[in-house]
């Protein structure tokens, strides 16, 4: 089995490159230059990226990824809104790039967490919606094994290229009880959702340990199911969850109905979060005929419009406004998550991994994670990370080239020191890089 994941010498600090290492290559595009993107990241003390590896679109949907099409959702829908703001159209051999950005990782001595995104939102980037409708062709009780052939497929082609030393850990996908896994199960979200997916994501990790039993495999969780951590699949190699303990964000949501049915958001009250020349919702869409973009992702109408058209510093003014209300349990909540998933870990014999967190889903070019509070809770985070031996954990997730905190070099790599103990690799603190610190 991979050692880095199984006997690593410290703590791995972990940069979230989702999908957005291929949506946004254009000029001038965060990652236009993939040696680039690595050589910041290790300057920031990262050594582990993770990544949809869209494995399904590759070894899945039968597509011809040879030059394949990608860009923004259209007109300027989506464009302050994080992750959807895609600049350029774009043409890519998708398996080409792929195996281009493990080349550059091995360049740069960095290890590949392999998830996909594409049950959540990968798709809504696509020219054409062939992948979207091929996903959704799968039946529901199917698409786990499917995602675990693909990945073993992406596997087998990183073996045939010399590159499988990199693949540090295989995820099925994103945060499995968020999006269209759940489909046909009638179970809503949360724990519910959470076990009642466990049968599905059983299969599909037992497809993937037939075809590769010395690779390890995982799922991972939105949030961290405290309810249903019993109720995981009993064969994971990691357990790697989500700490987003929103707080004053959720406060938020709430009041402007943000994530709930359209007819209950609240715009009349909401333009005391807009700029002045929003248009009304009703008006914001993506262009005629591009709806089924609208269907190939998981983000509600409400929240792009609201992202798309907030002054972000009214945002971070109502958050802050509010946020006294909310300071302790957020940092509490943050404490029984971790805690609870340590001991889940620890349990299994597992590691543990911090893949996305810590506040939640804001706006662009909102601060409120960047600055003050959400800078401290990045720290503290990483700090309880440490304490209780997770095996890596992210800064937070909007520590990443495409968003601006990337900018704040400092901050992220006092975090780096914070997790390793200060024990940055030697690559990221200037010295000569000798070997790999990943073994097949």
């Amino acid at each position: 089995m991979n050692s880095l994941l199984t006997t690593p010498d410290r703590p791995h600090m972990v940069c979230l490159w989702d999908f957005t290492w291929y949506t946004r290559t254009g000029p001038g595009e965060p990652f236009e230059d993939l040696d680039r993107a690595f050589a910041q990241a290790r300057e920031r003390g990262y050594d582990t990226i993770r990544i949809c590896a869209m494995p399904f679109l590759l070894f899945g949907s039968g597509i011809d990824t040879s030059a394949f099409g990608l860009g923004p959702l259209g007109g300027e829908f989506g464009q302050r809104v994080r992750w959807y703001d895609v600049r350029h159209e774009t043409t890519i051999d998708a398996r080409a790039h792929l195996v281009e950005l493990f080349r550059a990782a091995d360049r740069h001595d960095v290890g590949v967490i392999a998830s996909s995104w594409e049950y959540q939102q990968s798709p809504s980037f696509a020219a054409t919606p062939e992948w979207y409708e091929a996903l959704h062709a799968v039946d529901p009780e199917d698409r786990a094994v499917v995602l675990a052939d693909a990945h073993a497929d992406l596997a087998d082609l990183l073996d045939q290229e010399g590159l499988g030393h990199r693949l540090v850990l295989t995820e099925l996908h994103n945060e499995v009880q968020i999006g269209y896994l759940t489909d046909g199960l009638g179970a809503g979200g949360g724990d519910d959702a959470v076990r009642a997916l466990t049968p599905r994501l059983e299969r599909g990790i037992a497809r993937f340990r037939r075809r590769h039993p010395d690779r390890p495999v995982t799922v991972n969780y939105g949030g961290v199911p405290v309810g249903a951590l019993n109720a995981l699949p009993a064969d994971l190699d990691a357990l790697v969850v989500h700490p987003y303990v929103y707080g004053v964000l959720q406060e938020l949501i709430d009041t402007f109905g943000l994530r709930g049915p359209v007819e209950e958001f609240d715009e009349d009250r909401a333009r005391e979060l807009l700029r002045p020349d929003a248009p009304g919702l009703a008006a914001w869409s993506v262009p005629e005929g591009q709806e089924w973009r609208t269907r190939a992702t998981i983000m509600s109408v409400a929240e792009v419009y609201v992202h798309d058209w907030c002054d972000p510093e009214a945002w971070d003014h109502w958050l802050y406004d509010r946020l006294d209300a909310h300071r302790a349990a957020m940092y509490e909540k943050l404490a029984l998550w971790l805690e609870a998933a340590a001991e889940a870990a620890a349990g299994r014999g597992i590691p543990l991994i911090l893949g996305e967190g810590y506040v939640g889903y804001t706006p662009l070019h909102g601060r409120f994670e960047e600055d003050r509070f959400g800078a401290e809770l990045c720290r503290h985070a990483v700090r309880e990370a440490a304490r209780l031996g997770a095996w890596g954990a992210v800064v937070c997730s909007n520590a990443a080239p495409h968003h601006p905190m990337w900018s704040d070099v400092a901050l992220q790599r006092q975090c780096a020191e914070i997790l390793t103990g200060g024990s940055l690799p030697a690559s990221v603190t200037g010295s000569s890089v000798t070997g790999s610190s990943v073994t097949g």
